[in-house]
């Protein structure tokens, strides 16, 4: 450490509050906080047990993935400095009757490939060694998978280190002390010492009833309320210095549980609510406008960058943001923790527009792929049939809707599908369901009138059981599709592209043009992508944009049979 600072988290606030580091004003909020902490004759700063851990990492802990597997794991100032923060600030317990450790908690929200869940990976192996006996941790998260990946970081800085090995073992339960090949009697390090190490996630039963001193929750954006990390923190209610952690990036869950905290926490940092042993430590940006303008300002919310995460990687994500909505919505979200909504905007009115148009008698004895959206029988529905001709995909439409739903409709809404019906666009079903049968005999029709024979057609698994086996009576071939990340994302994006090159002709059809118009964009942590609806906003129909989506599913899963089809057709 350089003489004129006191401690790493002096040196720090002082290179940031003078521009030498770049940090978004979120973080400069909790500098606020802790330079009261310094003032506040009731509170201490002592370093011992900071220190105690930074060279316990530092000297015991080895990273053990590439580039830097095997060397030390030598940590980042903004590392040291939240740890001394973490550790360094005490209060007096009169019920204890000594000076313990001011922040029980910790929010810790950074961009992705930061060295997060690394970090705290290595924060948590230092405390089961240098924190009390008995010691009991638990790493969590939503999914086992993610919750595997700090348990598993442990371990690997555990194995790395022949010291720490030799007085430890793993098993499928977890991480525990004591060493079959190299037995102690007594000592923190025998088997009488019953810390442990072990991992849940958010679908595991029985998570209340646990005894533990550390709880560190990874990815939080992703859970819709605190059923999860609850009764972690409950678990924590008999120890005299827990340690909660949340470490995350932002997210795309609307309303979830890190949007919560999120509010709790920014009232915290504006004064407007008391949380006096949280820990609140956000590497955020000031606006999204200076992501674009200024290359500089992406430390705000990725301090590891250009030591732990590659600048010309976020480089070219950045680039490829700017032409991809998929990509913009996730890049924001992940490496610079802008919360995204859920349902963004997938395409633009230029993408969309189309004016070309083609006469169904073309595609006389054609081949066809269909598709169907049928999700509710009580509103409107789509049925499809895609084409192809000299690399170009046409589609010919038709949409069903109950008379009761077009009762209600009211003003605009009720003139624009009355229009669509006058122009032969939308069948009315009597009542208040619509009537399968006749989605079934627009398909048989399409062959009676046209000889147009559909190689597969695309469903979604709410249509209607009796539809499907009506549609397999008749010999048609159906295959199911699943609305989700995994199955629509691939064909969502050629779909966009089609539609941007205008190798898709919909007719020029305005109910297409409508759905189209409505539909937004999900996105997830793997960046797939998958159509929705906005939030609060169920009159925007989207069930032509889902059938073209599905009869671009059933062309990837099939392409060359399919091609192949087409070109015998002529």
């Amino acid at each position: 450490m350089s003489a004129p600072y006191a401690s790493y988290l002096h040196e720090y606030m002082a290179k940031c509050r003078s521009g030498q580091i770049v940090v978004g004003r979120e973080l400069l909020q909790m500098f606020d906080i802790l330079d009261e902490h310094f003032r506040n004759p009731d509170i201490r700063f002592e370093l011992d047990e900071a220190h105690r851990r930074i060279k316990f990492i530092e000297t015991q802990c080895k990273h053990f993935e590439a580039p830097y597997a095997g060397k030390p794991f030598l940590l980042e100032l903004f590392q040291k400095a939240f740890t001394e923060a973490l550790y360094g600030f005490k209060i007096f317990d009169p019920e204890l009757g000594r000076w313990v450790r001011l922040y029980q908690e910790a929010l810790l929200l950074v961009g992705r490939k930061n060295g997060k869940t690394p970090f705290i990976s290595a924060l948590n192996l230092s405390e089961w060694f240098c924190g009390p006996e008995g010691l009991r941790i638990l790493c969590s998260s939503n999914d086992y998978e993610q919750a595997d990946l700090m348990f598993q970081a442990i371990n690997a800085m555990r194995e790395e280190s022949k010291a720490l090995e030799r007085v430890t073992r793993k098993n499928l339960k977890g991480i525990f002390f004591g060493n079959p090949k190299n037995r102690t009697k007594k000592g923190k390090f025998s088997y009488r010492n019953k810390g442990q190490i072990r991992k849940i996630s958010a679908k595991t039963g029985a998570k209340e009833g646990r005894n533990i001193g550390v709880g560190s929750v990874d990815e939080v954006h992703e859970m819709e309320d605190n059923s999860s990390t609850m009764p972690i923190r409950q678990a924590l209610s008999t120890q005299d210095e827990p340690l909660y952690y949340e470490l995350t990036t932002e997210g795309f869950t609307n309303d979830g549980y890190l949007d919560g905290r999120m509010r709790e926490a920014r009232q915290v940092l504006a004064g407007e609510l008391e949380r006096r042993r949280w820990l609140i430590w956000l590497y955020t940006q000031d606006s999204e406008q200076e992501i674009w303008q200024d290359e500089r300002t992406w430390l705000k919310s990725n301090p590891g960058l250009g030591t732990i995460k590659k600048w010309s990687f976020l480089r070219g994500m950045v680039e490829e943001a700017k032409t991809n909505k998929a990509t913009r919505v996730f890049v924001l979200a992940k490496d610079f923790n802008i919360k995204q909504n859920n349902a963004a905007a997938w395409l633009s009115t230029d993408v969309i527009e189309n004016k070309a148009t083609f006469n169904l008698e073309e595609f006389r004895g054609a081949f066809a792929i269909g598709g169907v959206d049928l999700a509710r029988s009580g509103d409107l529905a789509s049925a499809r049939a895609l084409m192809m001709r000299n690399g170009k995909k046409y589609t010919h439409q038709h949409y069903f809707i109950p008379q009761s739903k077009l009762d209600k409709l009211i003003g605009d809404e009720k003139k624009r599908y009355e229009e669509w019906k006058e122009a032969g666009l939308l069948t009315i079903s009597p009542g208040n369901e619509n009537d399968f049968r006749l989605v079934t005999a627009w398909f048989v029709n399409l062959y009676k009138d046209y000889g147009i024979r559909f190689y597969k057609i695309g469903y979604d698994r709410w249509s209607a059981t009796y539809w499907i086996k009506e549609m397999e009576e008749l010999g048609f071939d159906l295959q199911r599709i699943d609305q989700n990340f995994g199955s629509m994302s691939e064909p969502m994006k050629l779909v966009e592209a089609d539609l941007e090159s205008k190798l898709l002709i919909y007719n020029d059809h305005p109910i297409d043009k409508f759905c189209l118009e409505n539909t937004a964009l999900a996105v997830n942590n793997k960046m797939e992508q998958m159509p929705v609806k906005v939030k609060g906003k169920d009159e925007k129909k989207i069930d032509g944009a889902v059938s073209i989506i599905f009869t671009y599913k059933v062309y990837i899963d099939n392409r060359t049979e399919f091609l192949q089809l087409v070109e015998r057709a002529g």
